[in-house]
């Protein structure tokens, strides 16, 4: 299903003629086809799934907003607004990403279903949470609220 909504985002690209766009998805589609490729040498012969394909797209957003850090540090707003440019267009196929209410509530329900208890159960908080609401949730943000929670327990 992804795969198809970006091979459509790609023909609507190039008949606008949108460059910066085009030349993101496509990058997107190479990134794919290489993991597609890995998945294939380790006897998965479909290539991946949609869940990895969010996770290849959750990555290659947090890739670009590092570089996006970096680029500020150096006095390069071109480049800034370049990655810009390139996360709208990646998260145009991403879930919905909660905010921090929403995740602190869904941190709760996690908390509240698996018994945990104290920051040992961080481990299996953590694993449910990504089990649950892969691609919905900024998982960085979500460990530090989930050591909140659970130290307070």
């Amino acid at each position: 299903m992804l795969r198809q909504a970006l091979t459509d985002a790609v023909k609507e690209a190039m008949k606008a003629r949108d460059q910066r766009t085009t030349s993101t998805l496509r990058m997107i589609q190479a990134k794919l086809k290489d993991k597609d490729i890995e998945a294939r040498g380790l006897g998965n012969p479909d290539g991946i799934d949609d869940q990895a394909v969010l996770a290849v797209l959750q990555g290659m957003v947090k890739q670009r907003r590092e570089s996006i850090e970096l680029y500020k540090q150096g006095n390069r707003q071109d480049l800034v607004d370049q990655e810009a440019a390139e996360i709208a267009v990646i998260e145009r196929f991403l879930p919905q990403q909660m905010d921090e209410a929403q995740t602190r509530a869904a941190i709760g329900k996690v908390i509240a279903d698996i018994g945990a208890a104290g920051i040992k159960d961080m481990g299996r908080t953590m694993a449910a949470l990504k089990e649950r609401h892969a691609g919905e949730m900024d998982f960085q943000k979500a460990s530090a609220l989930v050591k909140e929670a659970l130290s307070a327990a």
